[in-house]
């Protein structure tokens, strides 16, 4: 493979920035949380640029997927032999914006041949928002989005399961490691492979996506999307029991990231999610905040869910309801401007996050704070906060009944 030098010195930069040694250092090699923490300290570098789809970031970023696919030892599964699958999109800077710039993005492609009749896709997008492009929460000045969590995590995540399953382990199934670019801009990546796949689509078993896998809670909680795409899901996340891991299992195959895009051509997928958290599409996103032993854990978990099906051949497909429609709220105009935690597993709605001179920061609320009630609504769930808000308008008052630590409040705000 022919590649540019700027991957193998990034390389070595990010391996002098987490170990303290010498660039030529195999230390990480032996330590997979400390190699995880060093691709995503490159993948989540400022050289960069928040790999904007596109952009030379996002080109410098697939160099290095590439780089680290053919030091595993896998083999190129893009176009024409090589590791790259290429594609055009259509970029608007908002969504009224009447031009649009034609730009070439690139999904990075490896294969574990096994010799199987099927094929399991592990994938995970790497490409991010640039200095802010659509999507951003920031609001001040244009500055780069690292998206460390999102989703430099998930990138280093298939790395090392293509590590793990390349020394002999689980062999009844050959693997695909796809890294999608254009995944912030509408699954675009995920959409044009499914559309001109480079392996047969009806040899595919089933389909894993890592989408934001690096911040695993003290509480080691894990959510879980798709659950409801086969059948042989439901009993093997209720048994599977890894390093103390606990999971929140949503049903639908049609979600937010890339793995619905298999979903649609009914493939079987899970969706592997360690939760939001207030620093989700702003510059704060960095390496520093992932938790690397929290990521070592969940790509345990993946790993024995793999080994756990490895001899049960290939999967079935079922259709799901989508959530947001069989469990669609009330319509609501006013919101409390905090951050849900998706994988509490407890009742109510907690908060992840709470911005600073909104609704909820105005009355006194923490991060922490599980709501259990929005005026004479109890709030079992996210869905219950959802129906609670609906139903107040801008300029209303209510009280909040909030739990913080053993501490039941009760709070009024104004929307």
């Amino acid at each position: 493979m022919i590649l540019n030098g700027t991957s193998k010195i990034g390389y070595a930069l990010a391996l002098a920035l987490v170990l303290g040694l010498s660039p030529m250092t195999s230390t990480a090699q032996h330590d997979p949380a400390l190699q995880l923490q060093v691709d995503v300290v490159y993948l989540a570098s400022d050289l960069l640029q928040g790999r904007e789809t596109g952009k030379k970031g996002e080109r410098m970023a697939a160099d290095y997927i590439a780089y680290r696919f053919e030091e595993i030892g896998l083999e190129p599964k893009g176009y024409g032999g090589e590791w790259y699958q290429d594609f055009e999109v259509q970029y608007k800077a908002h969504p009224h914006a009447k031009e649009t710039e034609e730009r070439t993005a690139r999904n990075v492609i490896g294969y574990l041949d096994n010799g199987a009749d099927y094929t399991i896709v592990i994938g995970a997008h790497y490409d991010h928002l640039g200095h802010g492009i659509m999507g951003s929460r920031h609001t001040g000045d244009p500055a780069i989005h690292n998206g460390a969590d999102d989703n430099a995590s998930g990138v280093a995540g298939i790395f090392r399961l293509a590590e793990v399953l390349s020394e002999g382990k689980a062999t009844n199934n050959n693997y695909l490691f796809i890294a999608f670019s254009g995944e912030e801009m509408g699954l675009f990546g995920s959409k044009y492979y499914v559309q001109n796949p480079t392996i047969n689509l009806k040899k595919v078993n089933y389909m894993l996506n890592l989408d934001m896998v690096g911040r695993l809670n003290e509480e080691k909680t894990l959510s879980v999307n798709g659950a409801g795409t086969s059948p042989e899901w439901d009993g093997l996340l209720a048994d599977l029991s890894v390093g103390g891991i606990s999971t929140v299992v949503s049903e639908s195959g049609i979600g937010p990231s890339d793995h619905t895009s298999f979903y649609l051509e009914d493939i079987p997928v899970l969706h592997f999610f360690t939760g939001q958290h207030e620093d989700y599409h702003k510059p704060e996103d960095d390496s520093e905040l992932v938790n690397y032993k929290g990521l070592l854990l969940t790509t345990d978990y993946i790993l024995a869910l793999i080994e756990e099906l490895d001899d049960a051949g290939k999967i079935a497909f079922t259709k799901t309801k989508d959530e947001q429609e069989s469990r669609r709220p009330a319509a609501y105009k006013v919101t409390l401007g905090v951050m849900p935690d998706y994988v509490f597993q407890g009742t109510g709605m907690r908060i992840d996050g709470v911005m600073e001179g909104r609704t909820a920061d105005n009355a006194g609320m923490k991060k922490g704070d599980i709501i259990l009630k929005i005026g004479d609504t109890a709030v079992k769930d996210i869905y219950g906060y959802m129906e609670g808000l609906g139903q107040f308008e801008k300029g209303d008052k209510t009280n909040v009944v909030v739990k913080r630590g053993e501490e039941t409040l009760e709070l009024e705000v104004e929307f």
